[in-house]
């Protein structure tokens, strides 16, 4: 997959570090994604999914091409027994792109049937063959054993799209790991001899490869080249390419597939019969030079039989590596267990701006509507399967326009109004609840960093024990001190968010006070609507989520262990307890050890917090805007870099560095909590960009250039998170003043530059910059994207469009019974509705016959056996047989 504004005004600090996640894990606490996590309070469910959709994808002046998956390792079942006493396993799954790891899940101790309920969205920056989830047993002493994998080919991930599907385990083998392409050229030659006779010989020229695997944290492939055989096999051998999973060979290799009866040289053989070459094939290997005793791996490999050379003597194309059929088969398929996955898979393309313009407008005048049901971005919630795939374009979309509060208020309007009863409001997933959902996550980690990050990380460091279940006690554990534990921390963090009013976003104070009124003018005769209106979404949807689940808002690097999610999950249940201010708090809990513990808070004093914490948060125009002092931490982990090369002699070799990044500053340490030994201002970051592989034959690697062209080399543990810290970091120091416009793709060693060859290392750079983000961090949201993700929307669902178009054709018309199959439809004035449908069905017909168009020219120009469609392209061969039909099928 490949991954990738105007000014929303008072926007631009609250949303900083929201906007600024590169890669949102995602979460889902709904039943209707099937994600079942393991905590009691079902209201809080907010949807992870998605935070940073479609940045810094491939965008020509006509069209652009954008792909994001969402990944759910929901659980595993049936897993082997380990061969020990106790049979239990510490498992966990890994998501793997070909061989290439971009996520792990948290570790599910002592079971053979692990429960994860994890998501992980992502926008792949390169292509690949096969999405792959393995299954480890963690071992604390040796390395971890794979018990099994899934590996579902990229032409088949459509078959799976948004569904619950058990796979079976399959055993893996170095046989079958195989990824990466090969670029060949063949020629098969005449050669007539001095006696007149006819040879034949054949010429490969093994040119290059690339994406070929790590393996072992190295790759020093060398290639084979077999001529076989029913009778006879010859081969030969590049050179070993060293630290390179790219390497360019361009070696010929010579065989004579036949020759006369008279060449009699030992281990050769007589003249064979024309027919036997057709039998004969070509075998390209391709091997990791080990050093390990067990011998060099296998990489992939490529068979090609000679007769297709009948048609022409010579041929050149690239080729998918395939994995040899010898792996080892003594388990049958179910003797390993299964996985459930749920995947969602997308794949856009983006035509420039003008082509979007109708279907734009109309969304975009959808908060001026009335009705406001009957508006385009209305519509688009009623009829997609579920609201969520509605919301998330809509809101980034009315955010990039700045219209995102006017839209919010209308359709939250509209909602309360429908609303009977004032306990309900804003309790079910309603576009309303969904579009707030997503606008928190945009706007709000920042906040969630400032507030609850360093309180988090002492309960992540610290350990304290906190149960108060008498059951789940450990020996030695004192309950009492647990309690004290217990309340000490909730006490704090309860303080904290009820302090932090002041540093409440901006657009969601806006948001919050439309609620607030909407709901105090609809329930009149109850005063505390006003209160929880907003608390459904600060506390319900935002803090208490947050406090859980720590990992998947940025606020800790990794799964939080066992004893400290338990801890996170009593203080989350009783701050969302808190935040509801609901009047009999007992009954919120089932368990009978929360609600004695919960009596440590039955007093007015926190009641009143929340209360002024409420009216802080939604009262227009209560505070001005000012900067907030504490830097905002937007990124850490371990990367590897190379020494600067501060002293004009010494070691630049490579080391293993904790990195933050905070808006303030960019540094590294040796540990994470050491003294930073490199400090670098975010003013003094002048560019940001990729390193070629060349330079020091290792992939995912950047570069953070800096005043008096001072480089700072990184590798990242893979080709996701290596995107994240590039935009990340290009993000924060786009406004700098001194930024470069040119740069040296390549690194300068041994006296010169290896990309342009100059010899001065303060030659200024041969390469234009990429195309800078916006300044203005929040509106790093690209609205033809959005515009296109909701005309795939209408699309996908255009017999709904129609059915409701039918519907307010009947209701204009009849003012009868409803008729039941119109009936999941809100339709409050038909006629209004009708037009917009009109509009809706008139401007995505029109888009569909330009994808129709640029598809069929893209067919027509596409070479398969190029670089980009290698031969074994499955996906390609599919989509030229479907291109074929429909060219059929129109003459």
């Amino acid at each position: 997959m490949v991954a990738m504004g105007s000014r929303v005004g008072g926007f631009r600090e609250s949303s900083l570090a929201g906007l600024l996640q590169g890669l949102q894990q995602c979460h889902d606490f709904c039943h209707e994604m099937h994600v079942i996590n393991k905590w009691n309070f079902r209201a809080a469910r907010w949807d992870l999914r998605c935070s940073q959709r479609g940045r810094a994808y491939l965008k020509s002046l006509l069209l652009g091409q954008s792909h994001w998956a969402l990944l759910d390792p929901g659980e595993a079942k049936n897993l082997p027994t380990y061969p020990g006493p106790n049979k239990m396993r510490d498992c966990y799954c890994t998501v793997n792109l070909d061989q290439e790891e971009v996520f792990r899940t948290k570790i599910v101790e002592k079971s053979l049937c692990p429960f994860y309920g994890e998501d992980f969205y992502c926008e792949i920056p390169r292509t690949f063959r096969h999405l792959s989830f393995y299954i480890f047993d963690r071992d604390v002493f040796r390395r971890d054993s794979i018990i099994g994998k899934v590996a579902i080919q990229k032409e088949d991930l459509q078959k799976y799209h948004n569904r619950d599907t058990w796979f079976q385990l399959q055993h893996v083998d170095a046989d079958s790991e195989v990824q990466g392409k090969v670029h060949l050229e063949l020629r098969l030659s005449e050669v007539i001899t001095d006696t007149g006779v006819v040879c034949h010989k054949l010429a490969t020229r093994v040119l290059e490869c690339q994406g070929l695997p790590i393996v072992n944290g190295q790759c020093d492939p060398y290639a084979t080249v077999t001529l076989a055989g029913p009778s006879r096999s010859e081969a030969k051998k590049t050179k070993v390419k060293k630290k390179t999973n790219n390497p360019h060979f361009d070696e010929v290799f010579y065989f004579e597939v036949t020759r006369p009866s008279s060449y009699n040289k030992k281990s050769q053989f007589d003249i064979e019969d024309v027919d036997e070459v057709d039998k004969m094939e070509i075998r390209v290997d391709l091997w990791n030079a080990s050093n390990l005793k067990f011998g060099d791996e296998f990489l992939g490999e490529l068979r090609l039989p000679l007769k297709f050379l009948r048609q022409s003597s010579s041929y050149e194309a690239w080729y998918f590596l395939q994995p040899r059929d010898n792996g080892n088969k003594s388990l049958k398929p179910d003797d390993l267990g299964s996985l459930r996955l749920n995947v969602v898979y997308t794949e856009d393309h983006v035509f420039s701006s003008d082509y979007y313009s109708p279907l734009r407008d109309l969304l975009l005048k959808s908060a001026d509507v009335e009705p406001v049901s009957a508006s385009a971005a209305h519509i688009l919630g009623e009829v997609c399967r579920e609201k969520q795939e509605a919301a998330i374009p809509l809101v980034r979309l009315f955010l990039h326009y700045g219209r995102i509060v006017p839209f919010i208020s209308a359709i939250a309007s509209a909602e309360v109004k429908r609303t009977q009863d004032p306990n309900t409001i804003f309790r079910g997933n309603s576009l309303t609840s969904k579009c707030i959902d997503e606008t928190m996550k945009l706007a709000g980690m920042h906040y969630l960093q400032v507030t609850l990050k360093p309180i988090i990380d002492e309960i992540c460091q610290v350990h304290k024990p906190c149960e108060i279940d008498p059951v789940k006690l450990k020996d030695g554990e004192n309950l009492e001190n647990n309690r004290e534990n217990l309340r000490q921390y909730v006490d704090r963090i309860f303080t904290v968010i009820t302090k932090s009013g002041v540093s409440c976003p901006t657009v969601m104070c806006d948001i919050f006070f439309s609620l607030r009124e909407s709901a105090a003018k609809r329930f009149q005769g109850d005063p505390d609507v006003r209160y929880t209106a907003v608390s459904s979404f600060i506390f319900l949807r935002f803090f208490a989520p947050a406090i859980l689940s720590p990992n998947l808002f940025q606020l800790t690097p990794h799964h939080p262990d066992p004893q400290t999610s338990r801890t996170l999950t009593l203080i989350s249940k009783t701050i969302q307890t808190l935040g509801s201010l609901s009047k009999s708090k007992s009954a919120n809990f089932k368990e009978s050890y929360m609600a004695t513990f919960y009596d440590y808070f039955n007093e007015q004093k926190y009641a009143d917090a929340v209360k002024n914490f409420l009216d802080l948060i939604s009262s227009s125009g209560r505070r001005d805007h000012k900067s907030i002092e504490q830097p905002i931490l937007l990124k850490e982990g371990f990367m590897i870099k190379r020494a600067q090369g501060r002293k004009r002699f010494g070691m630049k070799n490579f080391k293993k560095r904790w990195f933050r990044l905070t808006n303030h500053e960019f540094t590294y340490q040796k540990s994470k909590g050491d003294h930073p030994l490199c400090s670098i201002p975010i003013e003094n970051i002048l560019a940001v960009e990729r390193l070629e592989e060349e330079s020091f034959k290792m992939k995912n690697m950047f570069q953070v250039i800096q005043p008096e062209r001072r480089v700072l080399y990184i590798q990242a543990n893979n080709c996701v998170e290596a995107k994240d810290w590039i935009d990340i970091l290009t993000k924060v120091s786009q406004c700098n003043k001194k930024r470069l416009t040119v740069y040296h793709p390549s690194a300068y060693l041994n006296g010169h530059w290896l990309c342009c060859k100059a010899t001065a290392d303060n030659t200024p750079g041969c390469t234009p910059c990429t195309g800078g983000l916006p300044a203005n961090i929040q509106l790093d949201i690209d609205g033809d994207r959005e515009t296109e993700r909701i005309y795939s929307l209408f699309n996908l669902y255009m017999p709904k469009l129609e059915k409701m178009q039918e519907a307010c054709g009947s209701k204009s018309v009849y003012d009868g019974p409803e008729e039941e199959e119109y009936s999941t439809f809100i339709i409050d004035d038909p006629k209004e509705t009708y037009k917009t449908l009109k509009l809706i069905i008139e401007g995505v017909g029109t888009l569909e016959q330009e994808h129709a168009q640029y598809k069929r020219d893209k067919f027509k120009k596409t070479k398969y056996g190029s670089q980009e469609h290698p031969i074994g392209d499955k996906s390609f061969q599919t989509y030229i047989r479907q291109q074929s039909e429909i060219s059929a099928h129109s003459i």
